[in-house]
């Protein structure tokens, strides 16, 4: 196995292992959705808290499962130039909007949400509302480990790109 292929297995393992983990707080965030609604329309009660926590599970999950969407190509792509083509095409437009897209896109996010997170943190911010969660400087820091599991799995799916693209280069200096 090649350093590259055993670079991609590992992302991959973490990616699918972060997503499985993470798609249990969707049942958390409908339950949560669920009792809030029960509370404020049938008993009238409020709770700020459990308002911003279904908000806060839906970044976790957006954020932590946007790696795991990338790892099981979910994500949104034009099909009518890809689905058609073979698997060297496919290669080449996986490797270079990796590359070319993908990543700088994330490094720029990172780039941007360091200084913002790294302030948050400084100041252990919490939430804004009265009787809100505390630790928003934790659900910020999820901005980080969005564009590092993205990040990763871009690497992964390049990294993927380029054994096949190899792999069919061999073949054809073989012949």
């Amino acid at each position: 196995m090649t350093v590259l292929a055993r670079f991609a297995d590992s992302v991959d393992w973490l990616n699918e292992r972060i997503g499985r983990t993470v798609s249990w707080l969707v049942l958390v965030m409908a339950l949560v959705t669920f009792s809030v609604a029960i509370l404020r329309y049938v008993f009238s009660i409020g709770f700020v808290w459990m308002q911003e926590s279904y908000v806060w599970l839906h970044a976790i999950v957006f954020m932590s499962g946007a790696a795991y969407t990338l790892l099981h190509d979910a994500h949104v792509r034009v099909d009518v130039i890809y689905r058609p083509f073979e698997e060297r095409y496919k290669a080449w437009v996986d490797l270079l909007g990796g590359l070319l897209l993908l990543l700088p896109v994330i490094i720029a996010a990172g780039w941007v949400s360091f200084p913002y997170v790294l302030s948050s943190w400084d100041r252990l911010e919490t939430s804004r509302e009265a009787g809100g969660l505390p630790a928003l400087f934790l659900l910020k820091s999820f901005l980080l480990i969005f564009c590092a599991t993205v990040g990763l799995q871009g690497l992964s799916l390049a990294a993927r790109s380029l054994i096949v693209l190899m792999a069919r280069s061999d073949q054809g200096h073989k012949a």
